[in-house]
């Protein structure tokens, strides 16, 4: 037997164990929500509203149920749907599911962040701070403070024309 191995092992031991706290610690710290892709649709003096998108992973699962900008009075989870030949957009009545393991969109013409009362336009190349609430599957709350860049479409397209549609 290796008796010289034998004195570090203890402190191998500890080591590991001090390396799992550590990363478990971090674990537990991560955010809820993975947030990518985030803008707001630029604006121009006298528009009351526009919209704020990205793609949201929860990888236990989640619930969006608010949200909140400085630069708007409201901000609410809105959904665009064809109702005949009719784009009609509506709010949430409820918090957007975000399912375990699964990207949710909100994407200009389906579910989206809509910002109305508009304190200010919003100039293409600004930055917004946008705040939004979350709920975990065992109903703690928590926030997410974003700083959400302000273009004229999506990165690297085109933005969707601003065609008719009903609330």
């Amino acid at each position: 037997m290796n008796t010289r191995f034998l004195p570090r092992l203890p402190r191998r031991i500890s080591t590991s164990l001090l390396l799992l706290a550590i990363a478990g610690s971090a674990l537990a710290q991560a955010p809820a929500v993975d947030v990518r892709d985030a803008w707001i649709r630029a604006s121009v003096p006298g528009q009351s509203g526009t919209g704020a998108f990205m793609k949201l992973n929860a990888p236990a699962g989640a619930r969006l149920v608010g949200a909140s900008t400085p630069v708007a009075g409201v901000a609410e989870v809105h959904e665009m749907k064809m109702e005949g030949d009719t784009m009609r957009m509506r709010g949430l009545e409820h918090a957007l599911e975000l399912p375990a393991r699964q990207t949710v969109e909100l994407k200009p013409g389906g579910f989206h962040l809509m910002l109305m009362d508009l304190k200010k336009p919003l100039a293409k190349g600004s930055t917004v701070p946008l705040t939004l609430r979350f709920e975990d599957p065992k109903g703690q709350t928590s926030t997410l403070e974003l700083k959400v860049p302000v273009l004229a479409g999506p990165a690297g397209s085109a933005a969707p024309a601003g065609g008719a549609h009903k609330h």
